[in-house]
């Protein structure tokens, strides 16, 4: 392993293989999008070489793996810097990866190539039931195997915290990364009861997403912002306790919005009206947060482009995990809208904004350091900011367009008390929504190439402006104004 001068620890380069075979997933997951995208318009588009279920499959598992992936890349790229030592075992992270990613290659050629049945009986499903389930569908040594790497890279991780300084940085996000590891086995109980099993599914789904998962996105986010700002990590601190008391406190009892209408009692519905409309405060914290952040910066780092992936993220994840979940998360609306497009939109711009933007703002700040230099050229980042706009809106036309379909499916389909049209002849009454969605995703594709287009970019290094006046800026603090009319 070549030595990296703007590295502080040389084991935090085991997390470059991890960012690229995350954003070649993150490219597959776009292209199996579009083929649905398509779909929806021309039912037969690849049929019956890839039909619209493992197409369907296929665009969420890639989006979790590669996730997956970008967070592992994250933690050993952040740890060793934080703790101040080396990481505990450099080989063993590599070993790691390269299980995940032949585990992973090898499941998504599964999907493909095999009927899901066969797939099933294949992989020892009759020994243990676990697949069949929305976003659990890999098979039984899949799901073996991520257990294993992750166990692997939490003993790495863990390690390295206890030998050396610990920061609220790496403590909430091993408790992050150790939650999503033991809410994992839930996936492995799959109860005959439907009630049990819904339940246990959403303690994986939901508790991930709208729980642990916004732990280890508040560490992403203040990692990058504190190294990008250089603002006091005392200050960081504050914001992150009130973040993730508010998080957890919330995603937890809020997890009862998704027990309205699954067999459970009444009382789940004053629960989880109560404190799923509180779970936009962490969300919005979180924006706060970055703003503030930015406006009492102490310097103006070269990587302007990994700030603007942070800022954006906050914001992102607020409209879509914040705006667009309390949207239907009240049961006397859900009623009408679970399950429609309405779902998938809120579903779309939370990933996008939570949990997407927070990997590529870490990849963003973390990769020109893997290369051998602190920032990517101007030019690079020029083109590199671009991306995040393209893919901003054509994230959100595609959402706008989601959102209209589902209001005009809850119109057709749910609300009506006699003579509702039938789930088909709803959905071609939305064929217009689906053509904008396809647009959408096609923009956002064109960003995606965009930022990937990036790093092949060459061009001096972008360097930090010492000694400068402040650039920039959103608003001067409370403090300077004083300082200034003083």
């Amino acid at each position: 392993m070549a030595h990296l001068p703007t590295l502080k620890y040389q084991s935090q380069a085991v997390a470059k293989p991890y960012f690229i075979a995350a954003i070649g997933l993150f490219i597959g997951q776009i292209v199996f999008g579009l083929v649905m995208g398509i779909q929806y318009i021309y039912g037969d588009f690849l049929f019956p070489a890839i039909p619209f279920n493992v197409a369907r499959m296929v665009h969420t598992n890639l989006l979790i793996v590669w996730l997956l992936f970008g967070f592992m890349g994250a933690a050993y790229y952040m740890v060793p810097e934080e703790a101040e030592t080396e990481l505990y075992s450099p080989r063993l992270a590599l070993l790691m990866f390269w299980i995940f990613l032949i585990a992973g290659a090898l499941t998504i050629v599964g999907y493909l190539l095999v009927p899901y049945a066969r797939l099933a009986e294949a992989t020892g499903n009759n020994i243990l039931a676990t697949m069949g389930r929305e976003f659990l569908e890999q098979p039984l040594p899949t799901k073996v195997g991520i257990v294993i790497v992750a166990l692997a890279m939490l003993f790495n991780i863990s390690m390295t915290y206890l030998k050396g300084r610990k920061t609220t940085i790496t403590t909430v996000l091993l408790l992050g990364l150790w939650g999503l590891a033991l809410l994992f086995l839930f996936a492995f109980v799959n109860p005959h009861n439907l009630v049990r099993d819904k339940m246990y599914w959403w303690w994986v789904v939901h508790l991930w997403v709208e729980g642990v998962w916004e732990l280890i996105m508040a560490a992403l986010l203040a990692y990058v912002l504190i190294k990008t700002t250089g603002v006091d990590r005392e200050v960081v601190d504050k914001w992150i306790y009130v973040i993730i008391a508010f998080a957890l406190f919330t995603g937890i009892l809020g997890t009862a919005h998704h027990y309205y209408f699954i067999g459970l009692p009444g009382y789940w519905h004053l629960v989880g009206n109560i404190f799923s409309s509180l779970e936009p405060i962490p969300f919005f914290l979180m924006t706060m947060f970055a703003f503030r952040m930015v406006q009492r910066r102490r310097r103006d780092h070269a990587n302007q482009a990994a700030i603007l992936w942070a800022v954006g993220c906050s914001v992102m994840a607020f409209l879509g995990a914040g705006v667009w979940g309390f949207l239907h998360t009240l049961s006397f609306v859900n009623y009408y809208t679970h399950g429609t497009q309405i779902t998938a939109s809120h579903g779309h711009l939370a990933f996008y904004g939570a949990y997407v933007l927070v990997v590529i703002a870490l990849i963003s700040y973390a990769m020109p350091t893997l290369r051998g230099r602190i920032a990517n050229s101007y030019k690079a980042q020029s083109v590199e900011m671009w991306s995040f706009w393209v893919m901003s809106i054509g994230m959100g036309l595609m959402v706008l367009a989601l959102t209209g379909a589902g209001i005009l499916q809850v119109w057709l389909q749910r609300m009506p008390t006699s003579g509702a049209m039938p789930y088909m002849a709803a959905q071609e009454q939305a064929m217009f929504f689906y053509w904008m969605r396809l647009w959408g995703g096609v923009a956002f594709l064109v960003g995606v190439v965009m930022y990937v287009w990036s790093f092949f970019i060459g061009g001096a290094p972008a360097e930090e402006a010492l000694g400068a006046p402040r650039r920039g800026g959103l608003m001067p603090s409370p403090a300077q104004r004083r300082l200034k009319h003083d």
